[in-house]
């Protein structure tokens, strides 16, 4: 594998990454919400739903699972009718009013915030064609073929990382100058339009 084929790979998972999509947006409102530490549980099953594209992709598998229209269209559906449900949820609910400081922020279980980055990531359709379609163009049948994909997988992932950190903790410094805590209903309610836009996002995606 060439170093010219790399940096074309980077490059192009950079922008993908940086383009907002649906899991810029679930991890924007997870920072939102929960703060930028937070964010990263987001961000990481993200992660673990590339790394499992990247596999299936591997194997083949990826091809199989595009040309199949009915799962296809069920894996969208159901990750878009979650983040709806989440982002709704969010933006109905109560609260008693007064100053609430960052110490007393509400926990939240973190396998529901690492649930909602993974089911939006394996639910993104355009994740599902990166991923089984546009990543076989960078690899070489002369080459060691996992070997390729192994450090084509490390260059994703730590991109995404970067990427995904750097939003939410931009997003973290924005909402404690701009949203102050007397307003964390008010970032409620921010943050469960992004989980809105997101699942919509994902609904009206297609192949």
């Amino acid at each position: 594998m060439s170093f010219r084929l790399v940096l074309i790979f980077a490059v192009t998972e950079f922008v993908l990454c940086l383009t907002p999509g649906p899991a810029v947006l679930v991890v924007v409102s997870q920072s939102l919400k929960n703060g930028s530490k937070a964010s990263l549980r987001g961000a990481a099953g993200i992660l673990v739903g590339n790394v499992i594209y990247f596999v299936l992709s591997a194997l083949g598998l990826g091809a199989l699972l595009i040309s199949s229209a009915e799962l296809f269209q069920l894996i969208r559906l159901a990750g878009a009718a979650y983040l709806v449900f989440a982002g709704v949820r969010m933006l109905v609910i109560k609260k008693c009013g007064g100053v609430v400081d960052e110490a007393s922020r509400p926990t939240v279980h973190q396998m529901r915030l690492f649930s909602q980055g993974l089911l939006t990531q394996l639910s993104n359709p355009k994740a599902i064609i990166f991923f089984s379609a546009l990543l076989p163009q960078f690899v070489s049948t002369e080459q060691s073929v996992p070997e390729q994909f192994t450090i084509l997988g490390v260059i994703s992932i730590a991109i995404e990382l970067l990427v995904l950190a750097s939003y939410g903790w931009a997003v973290e410094r924005g909402s404690k100058r701009f949203l102050k805590s007397q307003f964390s209903l008010l970032t409620d309610r921010i943050a469960g339009g992004f989980l809105v836009c997101a699942g919509l996002g994902l609904a009206a995606t297609r192949r």
